[in-house]
């Protein structure tokens, strides 16, 4: 299987209440993590996270979709390489 470069968008809106479940999940591929950025965005009441990957198909959408499916979290892939 090739790896692909990635960028996964996150947008939190409840921070408080998703903190935990995310970090949890980073938590779990870190293996294909290369980089993390967040920016708490006070203006909007939201943080944004991006996170650079470097994994297979699977595994960068198994995260995504992981991520989604937590409440108040909206999370994005662009696939770069």
């Amino acid at each position: 299987m090739d790896n692909k470069i990635a960028v996964l968008g996150i947008v939190v809106n409840n921070r408080e209440e998703t903190s935990a479940k995310v970090n949890d999940i980073l938590s779990d591929y870190a293996n294909i993590i290369v980089g993390r950025m967040g920016i708490p965005y006070k203006e909007k009441g939201i943080s944004v996270i991006s996170i650079i990957v470097d994994g297979t198909n699977d595994q960068i959408g198994a995260l995504a979709g992981k991520l989604g499916n937590i409440n108040g979290i909206k999370a994005k892939v662009a696939i770069t390489h």
